[in-house]
């Protein structure tokens, strides 16, 4: 099933401004609350929706991939992936300017009486970047790629939980396993509260009395996965894709962070890329260029033939319409094959070509008289565009 538009979830327009977004995003937050909606599994889902469409919209980096490329900018596998399975406390978690910190001002607090969701710190995992390098056929075709990453992974002595045995923590007696303290001051303004992480659980709300001997009580190791990266076709050269959720582990069973995917185009031995067009240079003898002659050239499916008319010109460039790389956003739009016409002329003759080349050279169809469109570089360019 294809995924809606952003812009359409959050219900602004393409231009809208960064506050604009915002805006709307806690418009739809608020009508698809779970608090609100109890039960309600279609609002819920909505509720993820608009939380995935906000985190690309609220990034300035992931909103001009994905108003350059759409969803394919982003990666087969989305962003943070909310909707493939991240919680509630998650997405408040993620966004906490939106759904406030529990003191003044939060407006879900007022809302939905308290705004307890998502008040403990739940860690999070660093993102990792690796490259993977294509050849122009498999960026052509699209590819599923399989590559083995060294990274943090959960510790499955005690599954990611950090404590030996999977149970021995306790609630934390200071802030009484919500993650924060709050505090209240008073100065000449009147009273002010103000709300931090818990310095003695450092927000978890619980503290392990007695740590996995495996991964000291972090609840991750060093270790590897082999990860399938499914490349959409028409990527480019510095584009990347990010995975969500396969990136390190967290600590003591707290959010993954991303996988980050760049793309670097290895170079073709006979094609130069200019877009979503191939460059390919075909040479031919002068004797052929005169005559006119079928050939054979090479594309990213197999060889093809051309006709090559007689007299002509080096540097002139024939179109294969469709046989370039196609746009990462679109499978029907696919660049094209431009083949330059390179007329080779030999360095070095036999007395009897050299005779029969004197001969021709006598004949008026030999004396240079081209047409202004034949010499003309610029005329030449205007075939390339056409």
């Amino acid at each position: 099933m294809s995924k809606r538009d952003y812009y359409e979830i959050l219900e602004v327009p393409k231009s809208a401004s960064a506050e604009e977004i915002k805006k709307a995003y806690r418009k739809q937050a608020i009508k698809y609350h779970p608090d609100k909606n109890p039960g309600d599994k279609a609002s819920e889902e909505n509720f993820k929706e608009a939380a995935e469409a906000y985190e690309v919209l609220s990034d300035a980096d992931k909103r001009k991939r994905y108003d350059q490329f759409g969803h394919a900018g982003l990666g087969n596998q989305g962003f943070s992936g909310f909707s493939g399975g991240m919680s509630m406390d998650d997405i408040f978690r993620h966004f906490g300017d939106i759904f406030g910190g529990g003191g003044f001002g939060d407006p879900f607090s007022s809302v939905f009486g308290g705004g307890g969701r998502g008040r403990r710190t739940v860690n999070q995992g660093s993102n990792l970047r690796v490259k993977v390098k294509l050849t122009y056929e498999e960026i052509a075709s699209g590819i599923e790629k399989k590559i083995k990453v060294n990274k943090y992974i959960s510790c499955t002595t005690c599954k990611g939980s950090g404590a030996k045995g999977g149970s021995s923590y306790h609630t934390c007696s200071t802030c009484h396993g919500s993650g924060h303290v709050t505090k209240v001051t008073s100065t000449f303004l009147g009273q002010m509260q103000t709300t931090t992480t818990c310095p003695n659980c450092g927000g978890e709300g619980q503290i392990i009395t007695d740590k996995c001997p495996d991964c000291a009580g972090n609840g991750i190791v060093k270790g590897e996965e082999i990860i399938s990266i499914r490349i959409p076709a028409g990527v480019s050269e510095g584009m990347q894709l990010s995975m969500g959720g396969k990136g390190n582990a967290a600590a003591r069973g707290g959010v993954p962070g991303d996988l980050i995917v760049q793309i670097e185009e290895i170079q073709h031995d006979v094609f130069e890329r200019d877009g979503n067009n191939l460059l390919y240079e075909h040479f031919i003898n002068f004797v052929d260029a005169a005559l006119g002659t079928n050939a054979e050239v090479p594309t990213l499916e197999g060889n093809v033939k051309i006709k090559i008319e007689p007299g002509t010109q080096s540097g002139k460039i024939l179109r294969l319409k469709g046989k370039g790389i196609p746009s990462v956003n679109s499978w029907d739009a696919r660049g094209d094959l431009l083949i330059t016409i390179q007329v080779w002329t030999p360095k070095s003759l036999t007395k009897e070509e050299r005779t029969i080349l004197e001969k021709l050279a006598k004949s008026p169809n030999f004396k240079p008289n081209p047409s202004q469109k034949d010499r003309s570089f610029f005329s030449r360019m205007k075939n390339y565009f056409e």
